[in-house]
């Protein structure tokens, strides 16, 4: 695990991933955060840059984008990988991807030709650059899935990521999701909360969701509900020091139900709470919540 540096030390990102799954737009952000971007770069003089830049500065923040528009020469990418662990050089890799239909409505929307099926279809592209990119993702520091992600919630995750931090310190991001649509591709942790009371059989909450009073006194009065959230909490107050004393700098955890509307949301809720007043700085989102028919919700997002 590469250790996320503090302010006032050199950083060197790298940044790869899928054609249309959002590098620009977080390179846009990272440029506003002070960061020295520089697109298409070969990887071949990876290495050499970085050590230029470290002998050279102090205080660098630099980020490398590097992505099969480069042809055959993407073929070194990872040896060259490996290359600056091997030397020392400390990088961190943003991987950055999306579904295939995600990326194929974006190319539909800007009628751009993609890079890797210039004269076939954009599927095939998709299919072959996944490929190509197998080995990087790999080795990936964080990933950031940008399928249903709004830019203001790119903007803050990258926020998180590389902005200025405490070394000491871990972002954490607390998100409830709904099993039928997907489980999150970034989690870290995943708990599964199907087994809770379900408030979705009761008429009068069936369309209220997990952040309305009701519904939440539904869910957290049954004690199956209570015991499991004091040995969730147990079981992160010991996992979260854990992560720190890693070096890790960024924790998801997702709890997920059928729809990603009722025991999901209260849990999340509950945890991202209890997170905050153990001092961390715990970041609430309900991924799903929106994709069912909600009649009645209170904003919670923190």
């Amino acid at each position: 695990m590469v250790e996320k540096s503090g302010a006032g030390s050199n950083r060197l990102v790298i940044v790869t991933g899928l054609s249309g799954s959002g590098k620009t737009s977080a390179c846009r952000y990272l440029e506003d955060m002070g960061y020295f971007v520089v697109d298409n770069f070969p990887p071949l003089f990876i290495s050499r840059f970085a050590e230029m830049c470290r002998d050279g500065s102090q205080g660098r923040k630099l980020v490398l984008v590097v992505d099969t528009r480069s042809g055959a020469l993407f073929n070194d990418f990872v040896k060259v990988l490996r290359e600056l662990k091997e030397k020392g050089i400390p990088y961190e890799l943003l991987f950055m991807q999306a579904t295939d239909e995600a990326i194929i409505r974006r190319y539909k929307e800007t009628r751009r030709i993609h890079p890797m099926a210039p004269f076939s279809r954009i599927s095939e592209g998709v299919k072959r650059e996944r490929e190509w990119l197998a080995p990087a993702l790999e080795l990936a520091t964080y990933t950031i899935d940008t399928s249903e992600m709004r830019q203001t919630a790119l903007k803050e995750k990258l926020v998180r990521l590389f902005g200025e931090a405490d070394s000491e310190t871990i972002s954490i991001n607390v998100l409830s999701f709904g099993y039928k649509f997907g489980i999150p591709l970034d989690a870290d942790l995943v708990f599964d909360v199907r087994f809770l009371p379900n408030p979705f059989y009761i008429d009068e909450l069936k369309y209220k969701s997990g952040t309305v009073p009701e519904v939440a006194e539904f869910i957290g009065s049954h004690p199956v509900t209570r015991e499991f959230l004091k040995r969730l909490d147990d079981l992160l107050s010991f996992l979260v020091p854990q992560y720190i004393a890693e070096g890790k700098s960024q924790l998801v955890i997702a709890l997920g139900c059928t729809g990603g509307m009722h025991r999901s949301v209260f849990v999340a809720h509950h945890v991202a709470e209890d997170l905050r007043l153990a001092g961390y700085p715990a970041a609430l989102e309900h991924r799903d919540l929106q994709k069912n028919k909600v009649q009645e919700h209170i904003e919670t997002n923190g």
